[in-house]
Parts: structure tokens; sequence; C-alpha cells
């Protein structure tokens, strides 16, 4: 728009005179971003209709009101990501792939203050980058300006990017947010990156100060818990010895931390990844008469690394041995929870543990890894991936060694519980079950029962259907998780072969899972309906069917659903005997219907609509 347009706008709408300087700014060849529409350029405008021309990517040469778009467009400045994205390619090609700290300094220098959200500016770089390829590059970008003296990095994605006027050493940063925090979780985190971030430096700055700091927050602060203030004390004591300062100094000590067995488990939990294999060294120093068990314990409630930490520690301490017939008595006793079951299936063939868990290869193992699946699905309040069911399905051979001493019948039985498990999709289960039917032929009559079943809907109601639901619910939801916490709770007692409440668990477990399993298939194979198809020409579901009795007097049925029976008020499902009898019959007609060792005629006197 030139201004004699733009005067022409305001004339015939004087209410856009406070929009005139963003008016004149949406001329053509502007490159704008639309709320709706998305990233555009201004092609022209209409001194006819008074419309600005765009074009869209989704939508070329569309017209719009330049009154409407004040409000709901932006026109981009000529060095804003996006449209240098379009007039200059190349130069942001090389800036994304080989200096994305400097792409990002470009791009906060087109903003206003040269600073913007952490959220706007990802939504720039993702559209400029690509969204394929966002993900990963962003995580090594991030790295790359943390880096970036030029650059401020916010704590918070709400928080702001900022170009810094004078740069500022990725030290002194980190030093001037020590300072500022009263957080002592976050001293702690702070003071770490400082001791990396002046690690290869000659001069220390302001290190002395860094420790104290953090020595003051590990002995004083009331916010930390176990966890957390052992490893600010490790945190400490590495500062300490870079600064050359004695770490006996300090209290509490490290080995003070965990010198009460009863808070090994809870700090085990929440300790990072990178100081676990030090948390376990520190055990050995300061338990080395109980260390053994205390890790042995560890491993049983352990969860993803640590787990592989803690069989490390074992093995390169000498406890291979303990460690093979622990973990096969953890399996008699159905006791191998499902990190250590993923760790054993992902080492199987390691040239280092291959020997160790050899015997655990078995059949056992695989209804082990559907039981700790179909706890966790049922445990999960969403719908995250569970990894036992991830490599099971992604390992094409795992299935195929631990069936390797099965017989038939137990391939079967295993087979049968992978259809009933809460874990798995359809079509994984279709696809594990391929595997078992290569191995196993005769599991393939498992497979055409189950899609024979599935071939004749059911005829229900939505009130009968949502009642059966409830009840499949209440199963998954309550019942399950009530009975797995009883398993749980009998396994403690000791040994399973005489633990009549751990047999009792395990006998209720199998109804609800046989019963969850029927609740499923019928579940499936139910279609609601509202009846209104019946007519009165013949009978079907939905009908309401005089019959004479054999006694000579009559009797009014209605016939629904499946689930909807009411003898009491003589309503019948289609699929009793006098229900399927009566269907497709006419007016007139008589049925014959069995009941025990008697026989008795029906006739129909008239067909009414339920409906």
């Amino acid at each position: 728009m030139n201004s004699e347009a733009v005067s022409a706008l305001l004339v015939k709408n004087p209410s856009l005179k406070a929009f005139k300087s963003k008016l004149e700014a949406m001329k053509s060849g502007a490159y704008v971003i639309h709320r709706s529409w998305g990233f555009g350029q201004i092609k022209s405008f209409d001194d006819t209709t008074l419309r600005l021309v765009i074009d869209f990517k989704g939508k070329k040469a569309h017209a719009m009101d330049p009154a409407f778009c004040v409000g709901t467009m932006e026109v981009l400045p000529e060095n804003h990501l996006l449209v240098r994205k379009e007039t200059e390619p190349k130069k942001i090609s090389e800036l994304i792939a080989n200096n994305p700290a400097q792409l990002i300094v470009e791009a906060l220098e087109s903003y206003p203050n040269k600073a913007t959200t952490a959220i706007d500016l990802e939504i720039t770089l993702a559209q400029v980058v690509g969204d394929e390829k966002f993900k990963k590059w962003w995580g090594d970008a991030r790295k790359a300006v943390a880096k970036d003296p030029r650059v401020s990095v916010p704590e918070k994605k709400t928080e702001c990017y900022v170009l810094r006027e004078t740069p500022v050493s990725a030290e002194d940063e980190i030093y001037d947010q020590f300072n500022s925090t009263r957080s002592a979780r976050r001293r702690i985190s702070l003071a770490e990156d400082y001791a990396t971030a002046s690690a290869h430096k000659e001069a220390n700055g302001n290190l002395t100060e860094v420790l104290k700091g953090v020595a003051d927050a590990v002995k004083d602060s009331n916010q930390l818990d176990s966890a957390e203030r052992l490893y600010g004390a490790a945190v400490r004591d590495r500062i300490a010895k870079v600064a050359g300062v004695d770490a006996s100094t300090f209290a509490p000590s490290q080995a003070s931390l965990v010198a009460n067995l009863r808070d090994l488990a809870a700090i085990s939990e929440k300790i990072p990844v990178q100081f676990q294999s030090h948390f376990l060294e520190l055990i050995k120093e300061t338990h080395p008469i109980e260390c053994r068990d205390i890790v042995f314990n560890l491993l049983k409630v352990s969860q993803g690394k640590f787990t592989t930490e803690c069989i490390n520690f074992l093995v390169e301490n000498g406890y291979s041995e303990d460690l093979a017939s622990t973990l096969k008595r953890w399996q008699t006793e159905q006791n191998l929870r499902a990190p250590v079951l993923l760790w054993i299936v992902k080492n199987r063939h390691s040239k280092k543990f291959a020997k160790l868990l050899n015997d655990l290869i078995t059949p056992r193992l695989l209804s082990a890894i559907f039981f700790a699946i179909d706890y966790e699905a049922l445990q999960a309040a969403s719908a995250r991936r569970i990894p036992l069911g991830d490599i099971l399905s992604d390992d094409t051979e795992l299935i195929a060694d631990l069936l390797s001493t099965a017989d038939p019948e137990t391939a079967r039985d295993l087979a049968n519980t992978l259809l009933l498990n809460q874990g798995f999709e359809e079509l994984t289960k279709k696809s594990l079950l391929a595997r078992f039917i290569k191995i196993f032929p005769n599991i393939q009559s498992l497979v055409a029962a189950d899609a024979e079943g599935k071939e004749e809907q059911l005829l229900v109601s939505r009130q009968s259907f949502e009642r059966k639901r409830e009840e499949y619910e209440a199963i998954v939801s309550k019942k399950i998780p009530e009975n797995s916490k009883a398993i749980a709770a009998a396994r403690e007692h000791g040994d399973l072969r005489e633990n009549s409440e751990y047999k009792m668990a395990k006998q209720d477990q199998q109804v609800l899972m046989s019963h969850k399993g029927q609740l499923e298939r019928e579940l499936a194979r139910a279609r609601i309906t509202d009846f209104k198809d019946a007519t009165a020409e013949q009978v079907s579901v939905g009908s309401i069917v005089e019959v004479r009795i054999p006694d000579g007097g009559t009797t009014r049925y209605t016939i629904l659903g499946v689930w909807d029976g009411d003898p009491e008020h003589h309503v019948i499902s289609y699929k009793t005997p006098l229900g399927s009898a009566l269907i497709g019959k006419k007016a007139g007609e008589t049925v014959k219907v069995k009941t025990g060792a008697a026989e008795e005629s029906y006739s129909i006197v008239s067909i009414a609509r339920y409906a």
C-alpha cells in the first residue's frame, strides 16, 4: 500500500489512524505472519476493492481487508529469519548446518529490544529449520547457545532469550545466577556448572566463594532431601579438590549421609545418573561387610541405568555367581521386576553376561515379561510406551530364544496370555503371535478361533453397553490393580510353595484376567442399536411379540439386545432359545422351543415395534 492508498483508507475508516504506520508497512513484497493463515507475502493492493492480495503457502492470491489485518497480521522486518529464509536461503542453510548459535544471535537481532520468549523463538526456528529436523537440531543448538557469551539463556520457556549489549563469560553468568538464587537445589546445580565452566582456566575466579555457598547449602538448608544433600556434598567435595581445599573439613561428609541403611533405596531413586557409580562405591567404602546384600536389595527395586550400574558393580567386585543364583531365585519366586527383566533380555547375547544369563532364557522368563507388561499397563496413568513391550516387538529373535525349550502346551498357554495382555495393541499382538506360530504352527488355531469369534456382531442397547463397559473398567482400574498388590504383598511372606495367600491371589488373578479377556472380546463385537429398524411385518430385534402359550393364554415378549434380558418384565435377549426361535417369523406362524427334556409350542398372535 502506498501513502495515497493509506490516506484513502483512513478517510473511509478514521478509527484506523492509530495503525497508520502498520498500514504503511503493508507494501507489495513485504513478508507477513497472519494469525490464521501463517507465513505469506503481500503481492499487491487492489485500489478498486481496497484489498491486499497476499500469497500464503496454503492459499495463493488471497484478498484481505487491511482494516481486518491490522489486528491479525504482523509485517515482518527484512532481517527476520523467516524473511531471510526466502531472500538468503544459502546463508540461512549454512548457519543452520554449521553455526546454530550465530543463527540464534541473528534471530534475536530482528526483535524489538533484541529479546523474545523461548516459546516464540522455538516456533520461528522450527519453521526455518523444518519440523522434521528441528527436535534434534534444537537439542544441539541449545547447548551451543548456552556457551555463547552474547546470549542470555532463560530457565523457563515463558522467559526470554536476550541478546546482550556486552558479552558475558559463561562462568560469570553462572556466578551471578548463583548469587541471586536462594534455592539450595539451584545453588548445587549452578555450583557444578561453575566448576565445569572454570575447570580448564588457570584462574578459578570466584571458586572459593562458590565453594562456601554450596557447603552452607548442604549443611544448613532444610529444602533438601537425602539424595539432594548427598549429591550436594559430592559437588562440594569436587569443587574443594579443584580449589585445593581439604574436603574432610566440611560437614556432613558423604560417608555420614549414607550411614543409615534405611535411606539408601530412597536415595538411589533420585540421584543423578552420572552419580550412580560413585554412590555404589561410596556404599562399598562405608558398609564393607554389608555391601553385597545392600546392592542386591537396591538391584531388586532399581530403575533404568541404575539397574546396569548395580549389576556391573556386583560383577566387578566378584559376585557373578551370587548374581546368577539370585536372579534365578527371583525368577522362581516371580520377583523379577520390569527393569531387571529388560536388562536380562538386552544382555542375553553379550560376551560379558551370556554365561551368567544362559539358564534364565526360558519360557518362564517370557511369562514373567508378559506379567510385568500387563501390570505396568494397568498401573500407567497415561498411554506412555512400555520398554519391555517395545523390546519384545523390536527384537525379532527374542520370542524364539525364550521359546527354544518350550513344549507345545506351554507355548499355547503363553500365546493365550499374550492375546489377553493389556499392554499391547491388537496389531502388535498379531505380529508377536506370528512369531509363536512360526515355531509352533498349531497355535494358528488360536488366531482362527479369535477371528471367528469376532465375525459375529452382538446387537446391544446403549444402556446395556455402558453397564458392560463399566464392569470392564472396574476390573481393569480397580480389581486387577488390587489383586496385583495382593500378589506383591504375598510374595514378601517367603517360600511361595507353602504360601497359601500367594496361591489364592494368583488364582484370583487367573479368574480376573479370564473375565477381562471375555469382556474385551464381547465389547469388541458389540454394535449399539436403538432398535428403530424393527418392523411389524416379521419378528426382529426390537419387536414386541404376542404369543399364545401351551395353556391357551397369551403373553407379550419384548425381544431386545444380547445384554438386555429382564425375565420379570418379559424382556428377552434375541440370543435366548425363545428369542432366536421367534426371529424372522411372521404373525400366524408357530415355533417350537425345547426347554430341558420338554418341547413347547408358541403361536405368534401379533407383532409390534418396541421403538
